[in-house]
């Protein structure tokens, strides 16, 4: 539709944010602890050690003891078996550095995240968890979690999400050749209707690494792969070793597709059988090592209710308030109805840039891609109705239902999907070499 607000309208940034940001009441993510730390340091109690200085900021010693408790206490709930502490300890610490080093960056670009969109996300969580918002502080006060350095703490964690995707995604660009010899093998190749779990390993290099930089990379690389081949736990070796992102998390990245792969390990993952580890595979990141957990089928038909809707929309201003725009609406809306064309209004009053051009018009699309109120108002109309006016967060609005189909958007969605796994295989290498330059500008006098 190409529209800015209705972009915005659609369930666009601001669910994609909420949904990165999906936590669960039982697993409060990295940055509560800093969020609470941070809290007790504002209200005049005595700061604590310094476990790292990294530009101009720190990682206290305190913040690094609650996110090991955490990252601990999460090990423990996958069954994993936990390395050496000071080994753990070490990992949580270049962690915690390099979001340090992220919010640095964001709050310098003035990334903020608004209220609205933390609230938004909010709503998520508690919606997933079968509760209403304001249920939430109760929930989370029941176990311990204060509401406050909660809502800090999903902000952070929204920050990191959109930094990364302005600075990254935003940057990954798929072409249409791209998606259409991606469709292509994936009809000659069995694998590509099929999805891997798979776990990976990265022993990092700098950008311009010296030579013997890089043989200590490769040896160590090597003895991790002679040890995950041995049968070491390599969710284990992952949290000890890896420099990826996922360490933590025990390498794991999860289910992908075969061409969602990372592109530069595709080929030695689609050769490998389940419970097998890779050789260390060399890339500008570094060693990579990967293990495939199972392989399962992705095959799927999709059918989908969409609407065709078109719209007019006036914002508020410090000349008309919501009153006169609403007044303004009912006269078009009443105008309409006695029989001018609809199109040609949106034309000429319609504020939305990107549909008034098209008489209004946002297409097919299904209900659920819009702000919740918009949908609802569509979900209550009958074809060629027009609503009375109607306000969401992105001002007012009539919108006329032209029609409901059922539609097999099969080929649209393997379409998009296959947009989104080429752009998620370039993101991943993409995403550890922007981390790993950040952290290499960066200063860092670590205290351990």
């Amino acid at each position: 539709m190409g529209c800015n607000v209705m972009k915005t309208l659609r369930r666009g940034t601001f669910v994609n944010l909420s949904c990165c940001c999906a936590l669960l009441l039982g697993l409060i993510g990295t940055g509560l602890a800093r969020a609470q730390t941070r809290d007790l340091a504002t209200t005049g109690q005595p700061l604590d050690r310094i476990a790292a200085i990294v530009n101009d900021g720190v990682v206290l010693m305190s913040e690094l003891d609650d996110e090991l408790a955490l990252v601990t206490q999460r090990l423990r709930d996958q069954k994993l078996e936990l390395p050496p502490e000071n080994v753990l300890r070490q990992q949580v610490l270049e962690r915690l550095i390099v979001e340090e080093i992220e919010m640095q960056r964001a709050d310098k670009d003035g990334i903020k995240i608004p209220d609205e969109a933390l609230n938004n996300a909010l709503q998520d969580v508690a919606q997933r968890n079968g509760m209403t918002l304001s249920q939430l502080p109760d929930a989370l006060a029941q176990q311990g979690v204060d509401y406050a350095s909660y809502r800090t703490a999903v902000r952070r964690q929204l920050t990191l999400t959109l930094l990364r995707q302005r600075d990254v995604l935003q940057h990954t660009s798929v072409t249409s050749r791209e998606i259409d010899r991606y469709l292509a093998q994936e009809a000659k190749h069995p694998s590509g209707a099929s999805e891997y779990n798979i776990s990976h390993i990265l022993i990092a290099v700098s950008e311009d690494p010296s030579p013997a930089q890089l043989t200590a990379a490769e040896q160590r690389a090597q003895d991790v792969y002679q040890r995950a081949k041995s049968g070491e736990d390599f969710a284990k070796l992952a949290v000890s070793y890896s420099n990826s992102d996922t360490a933590l998390q025990g390498g794991a990245l999860g289910w992908r597709k075969g061409s969602e792969l990372p592109t530069f390990l595709s080929d030695t993952i689609l050769k490998l059988k389940p419970g097998e580890v890779s050789p260390p595979l060399r890339a500008p990141n570094g060693y990579n090592i990967v293990k495939l957990i199972a392989v399962r089928s992705a095959d799927q038909k999709v059918m989908v209710d969409q609407v065709h809707a078109r719209h007019i929309m006036m914002r508020t201003s410090e000349l008309q308030d919501d009153a006169l725009v609403k007044q303004k609406l009912e006269q078009l809306r009443t105008r309409i109805l006695k029989g001018e064309d609809f199109a040609g209004l949106a034309q000429i009053s319609s504020q939305d840039p990107g549909s008034a051009s098209e008489g209004g018009d946002l297409g097919w699309a299904a209900p659920n891609t819009y702000d919740p109120e918009f949908e609802k108002v569509l979900n209550s109309l009958q074809v060629n109705e027009i609503s009375e006016p109607f306000k969401t967060q992105y001002g007012w609005h009539i919108v006329q239902l032209l029609g409901r189909r059922r539609y097999d958007s099969t080929d649209e969605l393997k379409r998009k999907h296959a947009a989104e796994e080429i752009r998620a295989s370039k993101a991943d290498e993409e995403t550890e070499l922007w981390l790993r330059r950040l952290r290499d500008e960066a200063y860092v006098d670590s205290k351990l």
